[in-house]
């Protein structure tokens, strides 16, 4: 059968029999968790605020070689810091975690020092500039350390502090210098490269001659101008060889030298004209008298002193003409009389003297000289005559030139298709490498400002606005929480103490108790009478409770005093409210 529930007054009946367990419960539970937050060691924690500024120079003037945000640089330097070594030397140096160093592994140790260090960033809302949206930026970050001495604790701290500053700096050097490094030897390449197209470029032009594809269109302008001056030069030559055959036609129908008329009406014969005709009297004549004849010597006499005079003997032509006829005469005489006939035997004499005379003047190398014409008109065109020669053999030498410039251009042409591929992937090849080598070049300068940039502390920097302090009361633990949390359980375990008790007594209480077990109502209730004993205990019981209440009171003044305010500053306090002090 179930138990009706419970009144207040029946609580507090419940209470007053079970306020022994409760109140042992509670005060064990409550003095353990006083004893926890006394006897838990105290962890102190040093601070240091670090201010991230932006750089002093506006970056649209000088751009940064750091495109990272503060809060990945932040992480990328803890990590750098925080490493094996560095941790295993403040261990070190410090001296820390002594007693754990003898029962834990070195893995254990760095753990919880890595764990004591805390690196928290600090972010603002703002405008982005360039989106217009809300956005988070970085402002400062906080770097402490948790330690069981406030002296060790700050001065950690102050290393960290210390070793972070200067790890920032460092790698923003570091990053700008690499940078800086890397344009540099790319700058390099690209020069090199830009050398070796050249190269390539210069052979290829040597080799071509001037067909390049480039020049194709001055090529093809060259190639007409030149046939176009070479089909006016041809209509020059064809004029001036009709001149040529027009004047050497008239100068044919005139005589060089003026006719001389004697005073009897007859014509005079010139030297050069009497020398033909003696020599055609002396062939005639060798025909039929000897050599020693005194006539063929006399006619002999005569030709050598008219070429004495005038200067000009037979030609090798005239002399082989002459040398012709006889043989032919030779040929004849045989057919007609014997080998011993005195014709034949002078036509052979004859034969043998022309060509005597012929070697002879072939080997002196003689040519008949020039007789000084004195007639105007022959002169005239005689002259004329010159000039269209002259004239004829400079266009034709010109033609020549042109000729072999038609010839030239128009083999550059057809070379050009050989050419082109090659000549337009180095050009391609030139330009592309020119265009990187000038934003190399362009990106090198701008890094070599933002490197003098890093290397003044210009740029943006982490500024300690608030150092590690020397911490006047630990962090750790929070001792009121944990009394505060210690009381309510104390009072929770009392209550629970004190239901458990009663749920297991099998005692009847009262008359109701009584009635709800056996199902029907007592006739009669007999009040518990008090006696003497009952008084002394009764007595006994309320002093014991006020001593507990006294020393409560004092625990709860102590704690005060010791986990808040000093009693005189709260007394001092009170009293210059009331204005009393």
């Amino acid at each position: 059968m179930e138990r009706p529930t419970l009144t207040l007054q029946q609580i507090g009946q419940i209470a007053r029999r079970r306020r022994v367990p409760i109140l042992v419960t509670a005060t064990v539970l409550f003095l353990a968790s006083v004893a926890v937050a006394y006897l838990w060691p105290p962890v102190y924690k040093s601070t240091a605020t670090i201010l991230i500024e932006e750089q002093e120079i506006p970056a649209d003037i000088v751009r940064s070689t750091i495109s990272s945000y503060a809060d990945q640089r932040i992480e990328t330097i803890k990590q750098q810091v925080m490493t094996r070594a560095t941790l295993l030397k403040f261990i070190e140096q410090f001296d820390l975690y002594a007693k754990m160093r003898k029962t834990s592994s070195t893995e254990e140790v760095l753990e919880r020092f890595a764990d004591d260090i805390k690196v928290e960033v600090v972010n603002v809302k703002i405008i982005d500039k360039r989106t217009q949206a809300p956005t988070q930026a970085t402002i400062a970050f906080t770097l402490s350390y948790e330690g069981e001495s406030p002296h060790v604790a700050q001065k950690v701290a102050n290393e960290l502090t210390s070793l972070f500053l200067a790890e920032n700096l460092k790698t923003r050097e570091r990053h700008a210098h690499e940078t800086t490094e890397f344009l540099r030897k790319e700058e390099e390449r690209l020069a090199q490269r830009i050398r070796e197209t050249q190269e390539q470029l210069s052979a290829v032009k040597q080799r071509a001659e001037g067909a390049l594809p480039e020049l194709t269109g001055l090529n093809m302008t060259m190639l007409n101008q030149a046939e176009r001056e070479l089909l006016d030069i041809d209509r020059e030559i064809r004029s001036w060889e009709e001149r040529k055959i027009y004047l050497e036609g008239e100068l044919a129908t005139l005589k060089p030298n003026t006719p001389i008329i004697a005073a009897s009406g007859e014509r005079i014969l010139d030297s050069s004209e009497r020398l033909r005709a003696l020599r055609a009297q002396y062939a005639s004549m060798t025909g039929y008298l000897s050599p020693e004849h005194p006539d063929v010597i006399q006619v002999q006499q005569q030709i050598a002193a008219l070429e004495r005079d005038i200067g000009e003997q037979e030609t090798p032509e005239e002399l082989q003409k002459r040398l012709t006829g006889e043989r032919t005469r030779l040929a004849a005489l045989l057919d007609t009389y014997g080998e011993e006939h005195p014709d034949v035997v002078k036509a052979r004499r004859s034969i043998a003297s022309l060509e005597q005379e012929l070697d002879r003047v072939i080997k002196a190398g003689r040519r008949k000289a020039e007789v000084k014409p004195e007639n105007p008109a022959y002169i005239n065109i005689q002259a004329q005559l010159a000039t269209a020669n002259s004239t004829l053999q400079a266009l034709k030498k010109s033609r020549e030139g042109i000729k072999k410039r038609v010839d030239e251009y128009a083999k550059r042409l057809e070379r050009t298709v050989n050419f082109e591929p090659t000549y337009l992937d180095l050009i391609r090849n030139r330009e592309e490498a020119i265009r990187k080598h000038e934003e190399i070049t362009s990106r090198l300068l701008e890094a070599e400002v933002s490197k003098d940039l890093e290397i003044e502390r210009k740029g943006e920097r982490f500024s300690l606005i608030d150092p590690p302090q020397l911490p006047e009361k630990p962090e750790k633990p929070n001792r009121p929480v944990i009394i505060v949390l210690g009381l309510i359980l104390a009072l929770g375990g009392g209550a629970g103490s004190g239901a458990l008790f009663e749920q297991l007594d099998r005692s009847v209480r009262g008359e109701q108790h009584l009635g709800s077990i056996v199902g029907l109502p007592p006739l009669a209730a007999i009040p518990y009478l008090v006696n003497e004993d009952d008084l002394r205990r009764l007595v006994k019981r309320r002093y014991g409770v006020a001593v507990a209440g006294i020393g409560v009171v004092v625990l709860l003044v102590v704690s005060v005093h010791v986990l808040f305010y000093p009693l005189d500053v709260i007394w001092y306090a009170a009293m210059r409210k009331l204005g009393l002090t």
